[in-house]
């Protein structure tokens, strides 16, 4: 893991906040050997709260802290084009940083709402229609990379257990990469529920055996991916928004799927159908689903000037 020093890093402003903390835009100095400086993102660890020595094996601080060295081993060993790049920690003091490459565009989800036909911004005070509208093409794109990520996670025999548009991240060029600060459980909490008391689950996002028996496996990461699709081809919609969180679990459990977009392509929606299959080894393969989707991709060019 590389170390990087607490004096190389100025923090500029909030990202947003998480249970374990805050993500900041920062500047890094002599990070890396080309550029002097350079914009990253920092996810803080809360400060411990008691002096360290004094920590007992109860202490929900020491458990933080091992969690924050697991995740920074883990995220050391993931190096992928569509996996958000992690440059390494500041553990000389509190509180504890993990810096991350910066994402101009920040998560998927708010850029899909922002780029959907519903998407207005305010000129004057008055709402104005955007007129950055996603098209087939540019969904592709994003999906395309999206599943190479995921490719690139299963070879890795990693199981990510949350994918969803927010906890990927898009940059320059519509460049798409899967990143999970762990922020989402608490800006997008109206998309995790608690089940059984226990820890907060994304449901709607989960196959059946997940939710039933907590099981998961590249298969449930597969089935995660066609919701990933369906949120795609509605901009930015929750899955199921009509339904209530124990409704979710009940239709889910019956075998219910979610309903194919207004302007999903059929064999989009084919895939979708692909990746829910009640019987995880029936779902599609990662790999064959980014072939798939490659393929169509080639067939539509992609015009990368909305984002101007």
């Amino acid at each position: 893991i590389q170390h990087i020093k607490r004096r190389d890093i100025l923090l500029k402003r909030e990202l947003g906040e998480g249970a374990f903390g805050k993500v900041f835009l920062a500047e890094c100095y002599n990070l890396i050997p080309t550029k002097d400086t350079m914009l990253v993102a920092v996810k803080t660890l809360k400060p411990t709260a008691c002096p360290f020595g004094s920590q007992s094996l109860k202490d929900p601080n020491l458990s933080a802290r091992k969690d924050f060295q697991r995740e920074a081993e883990l995220l050391t060993n993931l190096q992928h084009d569509h996996i958000v790049k992690f440059y390494g920690v500041c553990v000389d003091g509190d509180p504890l940083i993990m810096v991350f490459e910066y994402m101009k565009h920040g998560d998927l989800n708010k850029f899909l709402r922002v780029h959907g036909p519903d998407a207005m911004i305010l000129v004057d005070g008055h709402p104005v229609q955007t007129d950055g509208e996603l098209g087939l093409s540019q969904m592709l794109h994003i999906a395309t990379q999206i599943s190479a990520g995921i490719v690139y996670l299963a070879s890795q025999h990693f199981v990510h257990r949350d994918l969803a548009t927010r906890n990927c991240l898009v940059g320059n060029g519509l460049l798409v990469k899967i990143g999970d600060f762990g922020m989402s459980r608490d800006i997008y909490s109206t998309d995790y529920y608690r089940v059984g008391g226990h820890t907060m689950l994304p449901i709607r996002w989960m196959p059946p055996e997940s939710i039933m028996y907590r099981k998961f496996t590249t298969e449930s990461d597969v089935w995660s991916f066609g919701v990933i699709l369906w949120e795609i081809f509605t901009y930015g919609k929750q899955p199921w928004f009509q339904l209530a969180n124990n409704e979710v679990i009940e239709y889910l459990v019956q075998g219910q799927v979610l309903d194919r977009p207004r302007v999903c392509p059929k064999e989009v929606y084919d895939l979708m159908l692909g990746c829910w299959q009640r019987e995880p080894q029936q779902r599609l393969n990662i790999k064959e689903i980014q072939k798939v989707l490659y393929t169509m991709g080639k067939d539509t060019p992609v015009y990368l000037d909305i984002l101007g």
